[in-house]
């Protein structure tokens, strides 16, 4: 592997990171998704590979040994970015915990959380590459960062932006070479394999902070109301003049002992413009019981009573046969979810644990209402009512961290459940 051969493979922003990276201890490559960053780090990973010092280890670090497989192994065995020759000198078993690059020991690390600190304390490390090193706790970072004690080792690193007042951004990518950091910031357009229309569909993918941050690649602050898109008049319809259903994909469930216990039930519309399918999401009836406005607070069986007893109800304004395909229910509610199954049993409908990625959800939503493609109806008031007043947490902005105010938000947990647990199945849809 040489530089003209990277050259054919590379933009010349890619090129001129893989070079200037190494005059540096520590190269930091962030940027928008698609970015091409994760290929040009590679590219600089296997030149250090074959300089790397012949004492100490060489190691691979992500969120998880799963996501260190998708995001680096896979994109190793792609003959076409890297060539056959590399491929073949690559060996990786998914799941192990060391691999074998260019002839190396290579040992890989999951670092989701703060006791990864223990899987490299005492090392000796020559050569570390970390995958979505903003996700890593601090204490890892550091850990690691520490653990280059051997003449001439080297971090390189990948990375989303995130808070402007992220650690990473802070204590890293500012001070830059004051700390022998370079740090390289990518955008599509700097990924020379991408396709205008490609470019074109994943900027309408994302809105507010998120295109600040996957789409432009800038380090930007969560702040404010959470879906400043939401406008009444255009996201709301009457539940009598809701259009006709496709298909009703399932209710979304929230659960609270002390606060509100809630349902949202999620359909995608049967609609038309100039002669082609233009469906949207509707979120189309609620259900929602709350202890602190009744003074009452039921057990599990009770609502799991209340809840059976809306479920069958007429949620649609015209006759209709489609019934919800799910329940998806908010992971944390182990006893409800049991209540529910053993409740449910006969009916061909059984509760499953929602996909709880808070940030993602948000973002899935925020899009949608974005682009126009998710509706509610004003059988929905709890959501109506929450949407306006949920907000991020700004004392969580200011230590770095992105998270929402832990209020006004049960109904929009519900409809966030259904909505991103089932996204295989309606996003291919609204790509039509």
């Amino acid at each position: 592997m040489n530089l003209a051969d990277i050259e054919r493979h590379s933009s010349r922003a890619q090129t001129l990171s893989i070079v200037d990276s190494a005059r540096f201890k520590i190269a930091l490559w962030f940027g928008s998704v698609s970015a091409g960053k994760t290929v040009a780090s590679l590219f600089a990973f296997l030149i250090a590979v074959r300089l790397a010092p012949s004492s100490g280890l060489i190691v691979i670090v992500g969120k998880s040994l799963q996501t260190v497989y998708q995001n680096v192994f896979v994109l190793f065995q792609n003959t076409s970015i890297f060539g056959s020759l590399i491929a073949s000198q690559i060996q990786y078993t998914p799941g192990s915990t060391s691999a074998r690059i260019l002839g190396r020991e290579v040992m890989i690390v999951g670092a989701n959380d703060a006791k990864a600190v223990g899987r490299i304390q005492g090392a000796t490390i020559a050569l570390a590459y970390v995958d979505e090193a903003a996700l890593m706790p601090e204490a890892f970072w550091n850990m690691l960062v520490s653990r280059l004690r051997v003449q001439g080792a080297r971090l390189l690193a990948t990375m989303n932006p995130a808070s402007r007042n992220h650690w990473m951004r802070r204590n890293w990518i500012i001070p830059g070479a004051e700390k022998n950091v370079i740090s390289f910031h990518f955008t599509m357009r700097d990924n020379p394999n991408l396709p205008a229309e490609y470019i074109a569909d994943m900027e309408r993918s994302y809105s507010g902070v998120f295109y600040q941050r996957m789409i432009k690649g800038e380090w930007t602050n969560a702040a404010g109301a959470v879906y400043p898109m939401w406008e009444p008049d255009r996201h709301m319809i009457r539940f009598d003049e809701m259009p006709p259903l496709r298909d009703i994909y399932g209710v979304g469930m929230d659960y609270g002992t002390t606060n509100a216990t809630t349902g949202l039930m999620l359909g995608l519309t049967d609609e038309y413009k100039d002669g082609k399918p233009k469906p949207r999401l509707v979120l189309m009836d609620e259900w929602g019981y709350n202890s602190k406005e009744t003074g009452i607070r039921k057990t599990d069986a009770e609502l799991s009573r209340d809840f059976r007893a809306w479920l069958p109800e007429d949620h649609t304004p015209y006759p209709s046969s489609l019934r919800p395909r799910f329940i998806f229910l908010d992971p944390a509610a182990a006893s409800f979810r049991v209540q529910l199954h053993q409740d449910l049993r006969g009916t061909g409908l059984s509760p499953w644990p929602a996909e709880n990625s808070v940030l993602a959800g948000i973002a899935t939503i925020g899009n949608l209402l974005e682009n126009d493609q998710l509706v509610v109806t004003d059988r929905c008031p709890g959501w109506a009512g929450e949407v306006t007043e949920y907000q991020w947490d700004e004392k969580a902005t200011e230590h770095g961290d992105d998270s929402v105010v832990k209020e006004n938000d049960h109904y929009l947990d519900g409809g966030r459940y259904v909505t991103q647990s089932t996204k295989n199945y309606w996003q291919p849809q609204l790509a039509v």
